[in-house]
């Protein structure tokens, strides 16, 4: 990333840049555009996206051309068509049509180069003409499936680069030019030719030798690491789709008196649309007549509904949980809490720092080293008067010696076995960048509702008047809730039903708008909601009730009152639970040294008194949805490496902001795909599981980089030397790919510490 400040003024423009192979080529290109008068850019290698600031009136063809100048290929966003279903976007066809190509390669790699190097490595599959198989086999690998290499190699070299495509594709290129030498002109195309297995150079022609097997292996190998990275970028654009996805698709607007059904890109501001029960609200407008309960769960995460009547403002992609409503758009398209929001999600990845790949960084220096290694040791045979042939055998097998698959398998394999153990304990991890965040991570910020607690009402309290009877005012108000459509009505039928089993049917039922319900059970004439609908029938709450209530409402749980026969009779107390592994899971964190924040949208008695339940001292509370990012932001600024752990729609700028983003699978789509780690279980303890699992992995990366370098820094001498034969080069090479794999492997023992 960029250390350029943006101008404070100017027209920002997003370009889309095809191209990049490695986290080198972003850099590149970003330092090219900031060379321009006026513009400020960041290049995000992960997002493939530019981010560019340029005066008023600046011709965004003039940036495009620039990158065009610097190898890449670069394009405004295209215009998302009306109707068009997210997963149909230009853009993602182009990311699919890649990815398709690359794994036609690996395919093809895979299948083709397996006899090969099974031909090379068993003298007793060397049958009379296996060397012209071997090379029938061979071509299409190193021509075809390597293509990607090759041209990205041209590339770095027309603007004076190096990158590790550029020694996989001069190591794989010299061995099968070389290969093709040893056929035609040496004496390696004899029919009934074996391959001798020395040990060391000896001081000939080289022209018995040939290396298929090197270039067709090296080419597998990294075409699967640079598949399944690609395959990890690609679903990393999934959160911005999923978001948009949430909204409504169609909407009923009223015309003269008259429902019209239309679609919803065609709703503009100030049109009156209807929505009932169980419908999402199209867009942000104001009620006006109607009154329900709206779910604003999926879009906030909060579990209790909001009670709407005429006049009061409702959210896009909420859902209508009562009776029927007639709005008034007041925001469309761009304007609105969604589209915000989904641009919130687009900045904070886009301006989330991508860690480099170890392998990159080093090979900036580490390729052209090896170049001139290989290209010195030709020299060098040459000047001691060896023959050519030989020279270039002791170049042949530095180049081999050095190409690096041992360091593209470290992060891939690392990777699979990690995630694949993951997946296997509901973790889901997204890909390499995720694990660099988890070793310097100190502080976990928790959203309360769906994290910590359960995230649905419950009834968890029965307050009762002297001489009522607790399974009577149950049965009786529990029948009266399970008739009503109210989210609070159905926990408190829920909560009766699992004590005193099967509950009587009303044998009257109406709903008061805003206030509650009322109707006949049994003989009696219920009432159940708010105590002012208790006090229009002259039924009011004791002293002793009215303390109860009172003391409830000061812990932020919802009391609903209960009347029949002319007397109020009782309370009903329902609330969002605490999730019985959550005070195990908070131990678990700090025992991996995480300061645990609880963050939460309720007033500080109630957050306090959760934090106390599960043992967190860190309490910010009443903090609106859209500010959750802000509290990430300013706890990076006090120079706090953040986690944060959250469920809902309005989790998601905040999990894209944080350095690592955990979120719980039973949440909403958009706060997953905009985590860096999924909990599918839902269970708390998964987020100290994640990150234990998370470092070890990156351990194993660390260590198979490590190993990797060290064996070609040892072994290239060897190979300058001439005291090295390339097929044993090539065996070499092999063995170091097999260290990897099976250092990787040992991922495989992680265990959870969940009990």
């Amino acid at each position: 990333m960029s250390t350029t400040a943006p101008p404070s003024t100017g027209t920002s423009v997003e370009l889309e840049i095809g191209g990049m192979t490695c986290a080198s080529c972003a850099m590149r290109i970003e330092k090219k555009l900031n060379k321009l008068d006026g513009v400020a850019a960041t290049v995000n290698y992960a997002t493939e996206k530019a981010k560019v600031t340029v005066p008023e009136g600046y011709d965004p063809a003039q940036l495009i051309a620039e990158v065009e100048k610097t190898g890449y290929t670069a394009a405004l966003p295209a215009p998302k068509e009306p109707h068009a279903g997210a997963d149909t976007a230009p853009g993602d066809r182009a990311e699919d049509r890649e990815l398709t190509s690359l794994h036609h390669r690996l395919v093809g790699a895979v299948t083709l180069s397996v006899p090969v190097i099974a031909m090379a490595m068993i003298p007793a599959m060397q049958f009379t003409y296996w060397q012209w198989a071997s090379l029938a086999l061979a071509a299409p690998v190193i021509v075809w499936a390597a293509w990607p290499f090759h041209k990205a190699a041209w590339t770095n070299l027309k603007h004076g680069a190096a990158t590790m495509d550029t020694l996989v594709s001069l190591g794989t290129g010299a061995a099968f030019l070389w290969s093709l030498y040893a056929l035609f002109f040496g004496t390696a195309g004899t029919p009934g030719m074996t391959h001798p297995f020395e040990f060391a150079l000896a001081p000939s022609d080289g022209a018995a030798n040939i290396y298929f097997e090197v270039a067709a292996g090296v080419t597998m190998f990294i075409l699967a690491g640079r598949y399944f990275e690609k395959r990890s970028k690609r679903q990393a654009g999934a959160a911005l789709r999923a978001l948009l996805e949430l909204g409504a698709k169609e909407v009923s607007v009223l015309r003269n008196g008259v429902e019209t059904k239309i679609a919803v890109e065609d709703l503009t501001v100030g049109a009156e649309f209807v929505v009932r029960p169980g419908e999402k609200i199209a867009t942000d407008g104001i009620v006006v007549s109607g009154t329900s309960a709206v779910d604003a769960s999926m879009l906030t995460g909060e579990s209790v509904p909001v009670e709407v009547a005429e006049g009061d403002t409702v959210t896009g992609a909420t859902v209508n949980a009562g009776g029927r409503l007639v709005l008034r758009a007041t925001r469309v398209g761009s304007d609105t809490q969604l589209a915000q929001m989904a641009k919130l999600v687009e900045d904070a990845q886009t301006g989330k720092a991508e860690v480099q790949r170890l392998a990159d960084r080093i090979s900036g220096v580490f390729v052209p080293i090896v170049i001139a290694i290989a290209v010195a040791a030709l020299g060098a045979w040459l000047g001691a008067g060896f023959p050519v042939t030989a020279a270039f055998t002791a170049a042949v097998a530095v180049l081999v010696i050095a190409c690096p698959c041992a360091l593209g398998l470290a992060t891939p394999t690392a990777l699979l076995v990690g995630t694949g153990r993951g997946a296997q304990m509901g973790i889901l991890i997204k890909g390499p960048e995720v694990l660099e965040s988890t070793r310097t991570v100190d502080t976990v910020v928790l959203d309360k509702t769906g994290t910590v607690t359960t995230g649905k009402m419950t009834l968890v309290d029965v307050v009762v008047e002297p001489g009522t009877d607790r399974v009577e005012l149950l049965r009786l108000a529990g029948a009266l809730e399970d008739a009503s459509e109210h989210p609070i009505a159905q926990a408190i039928a829920k909560g009766a039903t699992q004590e005193i089993g099967t509950l009587p049917t009303p044998e009257d039922f109406a709903n008061v708008d805003g206030m509650g319900v009322q109707g006949v059970v049994e003989g009696h004439a219920v009432l159940v909601g708010r105590p002012s609908l208790l006090a229009e029938w002259s039924q009011y709450l004791s002293d002793g009730l009215v303390e109860a209530k009172t003391r409830a409402e000061t812990q932020g749980k919802t009391v609903v009152a209960v009347g029949w026969d002319g007397h109020s009779r009782g309370l009903l107390v329902v609330a969002d639970t605490v999730k019985p592994t959550s005070a195990q899971a908070i131990a678990q964190l700090k025992e991996l040294g995480l300061t645990p924040v609880l963050l939460t949208g309720d007033n500080e008695a109630v957050a306090r008194q959760i934090a106390a339940e599960v043992g967190i001292d860190e309490v910010v509370a009443e903090v609106l949805p859209k500010d959750k990012v802000d509290v990430v932001t300013r706890l990076q600024s006090q120079g706090k490496v953040v986690a944060m752990v959250g469920d809902g729609v309005n989790d998601a700028p905040a999990l894209a902001q944080a350095d690592l983003g955990l979120a719980m699978g039973t949440g909403t789509d958009v706060a997953i795909e905009a985590s860096d780690i999924t909990l599918v279980r839902g269970d708390l303890r998964s987020a100290p599981d994640a990150i234990r699992l998370s470092r070890r992995t990156l351990g194993t990366i660390r260590t198979n980089l490590f190993w990797a370098f060290a064996y070609n820094v040892a072994a290239i001498p060897v190979a300058a030397l001439g005291m090295l034969n390339p097929m044993l080069a090539g065996a070499a090479m092999a063995f170091s790919s097999v260290f990897v794999v099976g250092n990787s492997l040992r991922l495989r023992s992680f265990r959870s510490t969940a009990i």
